[in-house]
């Protein structure tokens, strides 16, 4: 099992140090980019990204709740990113053009599943894609309780990728805790997606945090 972290999530008045322990503790760095339309937030910028890559040493994964995510994907992959993940459910008129221009900008591309969407909506391109991400919140807002109907969506998901031989990866965003990490691992998740829940509440100290969030995990899936 991989982590990605939530960034959104962190204290910002210690992003630095933050960010310095994640280089050697996490496997990706998670950062929402929220446009206030598509869902009523708003959260970190491209400004941040270009940031935070002044000290990322993992990769950059951009999660874009944006109404028109073409505005905005040159600009992440120019500051950073090298994840670009739009929703499934604003790009389908144009998927296979978003898809190849996040590819053409050297980033991998990734798509997002609301709850309420369901895995037909990628079928026609799901083979060109370097990640799935799965959400077991509705968009918009930390700290929302696990929708636990996802599991059988990531369970289809999981046998769709071993049946066909796709090297796309798994990702749960939301609710990846200590209450729903043993059935994420059942059924078929291969990266976390952790945020309050899952880490940063665990302890003020980010490194003890990280420890105590992974023998939870590793308890969890004993």
């Amino acid at each position: 099992m991989k982590f990605n972290v939530s960034l959104m999530c962190m204290d910002f008045l210690d992003i630095k140090n933050q960010l310095e322990v994640l280089n050697k503790r996490a496997d990706y760095l998670h950062i929402d980019i929220m446009d206030g339309h598509y869902c009523k937030n708003l959260t970190l910028s491209p400004d941040l990204v270009k940031a935070f890559s002044k000290v990322a040493r993992i990769p950059m994964d951009c999660h874009l709740m944006t109404t028109e995510p073409n505005d905005w994907i040159e600009l992440l992959v120019h500051n950073g990113a090298q994840i670009i993940a739009p929703h499934a459910e604003v790009i389908n008129a144009y998927a296979f053009r978003t898809l190849n221009h996040i590819k053409s900008l050297g980033a991998k591309a990734g798509i997002v599943l609301n709850p309420a969407t369901g895995l037909e909506a990628i079928q026609h391109y799901i083979e060109r894609l370097d990640m799935v991400t799965v959400m077991t919140v509705d968009v918009g807002f930390a700290g929302q309780l696990f929708i636990p109907e996802m599991l059988k969506k990531i369970e289809a998901l999981a046998e769709i990728k071993a049946k066909n031989g796709y090297s796309f990866l798994i990702q749960i965003d939301g609710g990846c805790n200590q209450r729903t990490f043993k059935q994420l691992y059942n059924a078929g998740a291969e990266i976390l997606v952790v945020g309050s829940s899952g880490l940063f509440s665990l302890d003020k100290d980010l490194n003890a945090a990280y420890d105590k969030m992974l023998e939870m995990y590793q308890q969890a899936i004993a």
